[in-house]
């Protein structure tokens, strides 16, 4: 049995992280339940009282079963999108929330099969919105009218879609309207998300609830008990979506971190002080002693995390987003950025009958966080062992390459064509006097990359910021090459960024501090999206595929939605022209972006071409 002690010590974590987002003596007492009885009037740690934070109400961690999302399957689906109440924890009133085919939160898990073309039918049946009144109106896109009819797009992360049906941000459903997307899943098997993608807010509807699973099988990873692969499966097979999040003191969902920010300005992102599972505060999960795979999604808008057990145990990374590795890679812990998922194995069986281990966190949050006082949020929710055994299969030696596996992973591609591009922070006189960019442009910008099809390209990741950013980039999928150290003030006096608006996207060839660190192990499958450190350069391989290798043109024009769709209620036939003077012009193209949601939304997102050679 694990010592007291541990247990001992995960509470005092929690009680910790209470104490230092502000929330005093009432907090330290429901917080250290398993420590020592409450006392009256505890002394506070030194800088407990911060009154620039924001804080959750205090609730008992592990009281709740940790929800088992539903399933959806079929070649024509419908997701519905639309405004939900949801109980986050037992202790908490039921919060206003956005939530999928009448869930009242996240939406159902799509399991497909690959190559088999898939149709959605994606309706918006939003009202009011949650977070109305934390909407920045000067974000680029949003508009008054979207506190009380939100627009939504939805984007399928992952998927290698025709760029009409990818969920463009600026493809706006608004209220009681359709739109169809037919995803033809011509692509290896893996781990996508389904999640909102609506221009300038984007956070605010992922935070709400907007977001889902969908698990791409094919012949040897079925997702059945026999599966060739030899994984978990059914009961034993169970997709995490882990999320950090802050509630108002009335329990409500809250986006707000820090008083420093006004209500109804962008915050830039904050760190959430509970974590969250399938919808549930600290959840608890009752586990047999055997093998389990968890499909792990960093569904939060800001935070990377260092994922790990409280016992120190070992487990196993299995695949990337897009599909199994070679062998499983054996790990203690791993960074894990938004918009990135890991498939895992975890082996119970070393627990003994109601032992308990944790999930959690111990990545402490960016500098601009950490200024005002932020701490990291340290747990995401405890595993019970049972009696029973449970699935007693092993962990596979191999994966691929193997008899009746799929091929090995290639060797990296030969590029025909460097690119670099940059990731900074230009000022602003505005409040916060901030704004985010890529290549020192804002979404708006004409000045693209234009990559062409059939070539492989390796593209120079600049960071000049202190902080990590996860790098997406739409429809294709990249291997990781290394990232390396950035001398970044010698880089940004040798090139002085031009005002916000002028490409600003140098060499970094000159200014590397040290060598290319390989990716981790667990990182060289196939990826859509990049961890990129502060202060480095991270390269990546991408190859951007034909439209004869995809059966479809990636760089075909498609008309916005807006007044060409049908509204399916009554008397929403202006609704395009009641949210304001939306361009008529047709779109083209994907977009590659930040996936810190409020950096998306402000204005880290750029357009890109996929044009013929």
């Amino acid at each position: 049995m694990r010592p007291p002690e541990m247990d001992a010590n995960m509470d005092r974590q929690i009680a910790r992280r209470l104490l230092l987002r502000g929330a005093g003596v009432g907090a330290l007492g429901a917080a250290m339940w398993r420590i020592a009885p409450a006392v009256a009037d505890p002394p506070l740690p030194s800088g407990a009282d911060n009154p620039l934070l924001f804080h959750s109400p205090p609730v008992e961690p592990f009281v709740d079963e940790l929800p088992r999302l539903p399933v959806l399957r079929g070649s024509e689906l419908d997701l519905v999108a639309s405004t939900t109440s949801h109980r986050f924890h037992r202790d908490l009133p039921e919060s206003p929330a956005f939530g999928y085919n009448d869930l009242s939160y996240l939406g159902p898990v799509i399991e497909h099969r690959t190559g088999a073309p898939l149709t959605v039918t994606f309706s918006n049946r939003l009202g009011a919105h949650p977070l109305a009144a934390d909407i920045d109106m000067s974000v680029h896109g949003a508009q008054e009218s979207y506190r009380t009819d939100p627009p939504s797009s939805l984007h399928l992360h992952g998927g290698v879609t025709p760029p009409e049906s990818d969920g463009n941000p600026e493809q706006l459903v608004f209220p009681g309207q359709d739109l169809v997307h037919r995803y033809p899943l011509r692509q290896d098997a893996g781990q996508l998300w389904y999640h909102d993608h609506a221009m300038g807010i984007t956070r605010a509807n992922v935070y709400a609830g907007l977001a889902g699973v969908l698990l791409l099988r094919d012949d040897f990873d079925t997702g059945e008990h026999d599966n060739p692969a030899g994984l978990p499966a059914g009961e034993y097979e169970i997709p995490l979506v882990l999320q950090e999040k802050l509630f108002a003191a009335d329990g409500h969902q809250s986006i707000r971190s820090t008083a420093v920010v006004p209500q109804g300005s962008w915050e830039g992102g904050g760190v959430g002080d509970i974590g969250v599972v399938n919808g549930k505060i600290w959840p608890r999960l009752a586990v047999d002693r055997g093998l389990y795979r968890f499909r792990t999604l960093n569904a939060a808008s800001y935070s990377v995390w260092n994922l790990h057990f409280s016992n120190g145990m070992r487990f196993w990374v299995i695949g990337t987003e897009h599909g199994l590795l070679d062998s499983p890679v054996p790990v203690r812990s791993l960074r894990l950025a938004p918009g990135e998922r890991v498939d895992l194995l975890v082996d119970f069986s070393g627990l003994a009958p109601d032992e308990t281990v944790e999930l959690c966190n111990d990545e402490q949050p960016p500098f601009q966080a950490a200024v005002l006082g932020e701490v990291a949020m340290p747990v995401f929710c405890r595993f019970r062992a049972l009696q029973s055994a449970g699935f007693t299969g092993p962990v596979p030696e191999r994966l691929r390459g193997g008899p009746g596996q799929p091929d090995a992973l290639p060797d990296l591609l030969t590029p025909s064509t460097i690119r670099t591009v940059t990731v900074s922070q230009p000022y602003e006189l505005r409040l916060p006097p901030a704004i985010m960019s890529l290549n020192n442009l804002t979404y708006a910008s004409p000045d693209i990359e234009m990559p062409r099809q059939g070539t492989v390209e390796q593209w120079n990741i600049v960071n000049i910021t202190p902080d990590p950013h996860p790098i997406h980039i739409h429809l294709v999928t990249f291997r990781i090459l290394g990232r390396a150290p950035l001398r970044t003030v010698d880089y940004q006096l040798a090139n002085p960024q031009p005002a916000l608006g002028v490409k600003w996207t140098p060499s970094a060839e000159s200014f590397l501090a040290g060598p290319e660190r390989p990716p981790a192990p667990w990182e060289a499958g196939r990826k859509d999206i990049v961890r990129v450190d502060g202060g480095t350069v991270t390269r990546i391989i991408v190859y951007f595929p034909t439209a004869e290798e995809l059966g479809f043109d990636p760089d075909a024009t498609f008309p916005r939605p807006g007044m060409s769709l049908s509204p399916s209620h009554s008397g929403q036939d202006g609704m395009q022209a009641a949210h304001g003077s939306m361009p008529h012009t047709d779109l083209q193209g994907y977009v590659w972006h930040c996936h810190l949601l409020d950096h998306e939304d402000h204005d880290m997102m750029l357009r890109y071409r996929l044009v013929r050679a």
